[in-house]
């Protein structure tokens, strides 16, 4: 299920219909869930960019906002990240920030339960921002090579590379439905991931516009120090 972001005419009203979600699931949780819950509605209300859609901020002014210290805060993040509330788009190394974006999703999941305790009016709106399931697509190639692509199967998450398009295909959508979908992983040498694009532009259109969520996943599962290579 693939929610929109929260852009255009109602976006307002969504927003308010999305922490209202939040709240009304983690009021019906255990105590540690109700407070895992609170800190991330304070945390998205001060710091989050729906624009980009994406939440940077610090593990100090975390630590500031929720009046605990860091220690706390890694392990809360943990915690959302770990049930999939937050995705983790890029690690924080080097006095880099790190990216997460809210999962939409799971939280829709996660507070549909719980609608009904809002009103039937609530049930209304949360079900019309709600996409009905899609039928997948299987994209054949015709010729001496039959290809079936989708999203990685169990099989696949056994290796850090399908566990990185796993995370492409949760946080990136979009691209990776247009672009990251038909890598292929070549090998691993020297910290180096090599990728196999389908054709030189789509390889040099990752290189320039789209590489930065590739590496944040790949340095997600095999190593901070890893880099991409790209080849047609």
């Amino acid at each position: 299920m693939e929610i929109k972001r929260f852009t255009g005419p109602q976006a307002g009203s969504q927003k308010y219909d999305l922490l209202t979600a939040m709240s009304v699931a983690g009021l019906n949780g255990t105590k540690g869930f109700q407070c895992s819950m609170m800190r991330l509605i304070a945390l998205v209300t001060a710091r989050y960019n729906w624009r980009v859609d994406e939440l940077t901020v610090g593990q100090k002014e975390m630590a500031r906002l929720w009046s605990v210290d860091q220690r706390t805060v890694k392990r809360e993040v943990k915690r959302l990240t770990e049930c999939k509330i937050l995705l983790q788009l890029r690690p924080g190394v080097r006095g880099r920030v790190a990216a997460y974006r809210l999962n939409y999703s799971e939280i829709f999941r996660l507070s549909e339960p719980t609608w009904k305790n809002v009103g039937s009016d609530f049930v209304s709106r949360m079900e019309a921002q709600t996409p009905k399931p899609e039928n997948k697509v299987v994209r054949v190639q015709f010729g001496q090579d039959t290809t079936v692509t989708s999203v990685p199967t169990e099989q696949d998450l056994k290796n850090p590379w399908g566990r990185a398009l796993r995370r492409l295909s949760q946080s990136e959508t979009l691209l990776f439905k247009s672009w990251y979908r038909d890598l292929e992983h070549v090998e691993t040498q020297n910290q180096i991931v090599i990728l196999r694009a389908p054709s030189k532009f789509i390889a040099q259109y990752i290189q320039s516009h789209h590489l930065k969520p590739l590496l944040g996943a790949i340095q997600l599962e095999f190593g901070q120090s890893f880099k991409v290579g790209l080849i047609e």
